[in-house]
């Protein structure tokens, strides 16, 4: 008898162990496709790709300096913000918390604004899609970081000093991205119209600016960040049960919350310097992911990754296919499809 009672749920839990490998191998193989058709025809890709990134021959220089390159930011930014996305709908224990919603993109793009435009950073070629070209990437990148935190920690201040709801952090992060928003309007105001007209286009979210040193940037931070929040996995889960729960079985809830969400908006600041305002890949690839396996950390973070780098990379190629050969920004593309899941998920809110 008690064999029988400990052996149902040893094997729902294996059930549930090859659903969700079978999930995220699903999602690596759409991946997969998906990569090997933004590139192009996989045969000729691959002959083209032979010749190596230093070759003389135009279609290889193509592959290499502007397909392969802005595949590999789409997938790495897109892994980015799901996994920030997701850690901040555990830290904070709700579902519609993300970069975009918390206000932690427009603060990470008020700050790059800034190093653009009045610190220099990044230079003026022309109107159109490579208006601004960044000179001085670690600039960029640590003002965005600091518009990021700062967002994030005026967020942290008001919920230790009003103990809001995790549904009242989301207003106070939508009222937050406001006021950063407002100060980049304000920083435009006082450029000059072809800065205006650059720094617009760049808070649209464009992958076109996509070069190898933006995708070592963004592999250099997503990397570290992803085995430190793996290594954290047990600790969220436990935090997912309730804080009292948590402390109870040693978990430093303030001390995770902290660390966990620098390490987020240290993920989506990146993303944003480089390739300005992205929303709702951080609120759909994870809440989807979710809805899919449950809620075991284990799974969520890695699922989630890729199906960010799914979402982002569909988005752009979508972008690109759409009107071509005009190419639409990647963040119109993602705010389109996004804004209608983001009400449906407000809409399955219970009622208070």
């Amino acid at each position: 008898m008690d064999s029988a009672v400990l052996s149902a749920p040893r094997a729902l839990f294996h059930r549930q162990h090859r659903q969700r490998l079978l999930t995220g191998g699903l999602l690596a193989l759409a991946l997969l496709g998906l990569s090997l058709y933004a590139l192009g025809q996989p045969a000729q890709v691959v002959a083209l790709l032979a010749h190596g990134p230093g070759t003389a021959e135009p279609g290889a220089q193509v592959i290499w300096s502007i397909r392969l390159p802005r595949l590999l930011a789409a997938l790495l930014a897109g892994m980015s913000l799901a996994l920030a996305g997701a850690v901040m709908q555990s830290v904070l224990n709700n579902p519609l918390a993300s970069p975009m919603t918390l206000g932690i993109s427009q603060g990470a793009a008020f700050g790059a604004t800034c190093a653009i435009v009045l610190l220099g950073a990044g230079t003026i070629q022309r109107v159109g899609p490579a208006t601004v070209v960044v000179q001085h990437p670690d600039l960029v990148v640590g003002a965005a970081l600091l518009g990021g935190l700062g967002t994030a920690g005026a967020m942290l201040l008001l919920a230790l000093l009003r103990d809001l709801r995790p549904e009242a952090l989301v207003l106070a992060g939508i009222a937050l991205g406001a006021c950063a928003g407002a100060g980049t309007m304000l920083v435009q105001y006082f450029a000059s119209e072809t800065q205006v007209a650059a720094t617009l286009f760049w808070t649209f979210g464009d992958l076109g600016k996509a070069g190898w040193r933006e995708v070592a940037w963004l592999a250099a931070v997503l990397v570290p960040a992803f085995a430190l929040l793996a290594r954290a996995a047990w600790a969220l889960n436990a935090l997912a049960w309730g804080e009292d729960q948590a402390r109870a079985l040693g978990v430093p809830v303030m001390r995770l919350r902290l660390w966990a969400l620098t390490v987020a908006t240290a993920l989506a600041a990146v993303s944003t310097a480089f390739f300005g305002v992205i929303g709702f890949v951080g609120l759909v690839a994870p809440h989807s992911v979710r809805l899919l396996i449950g809620a075991d950390h284990r799974y969520v973070l890695p699922t989630a990754t890729l199906a960010g780098g799914l979402v982002l990379l569909g988005a752009d190629t979508l972008g690109r296919l759409l009107l071509a050969p005009v190419v639409l920004p990647v963040g119109a593309v993602t705010a389109l499809f996004g804004a209608p899941v983001l009400l449906a998920l407000l809409l399955r809110q219970p009622a208070r």
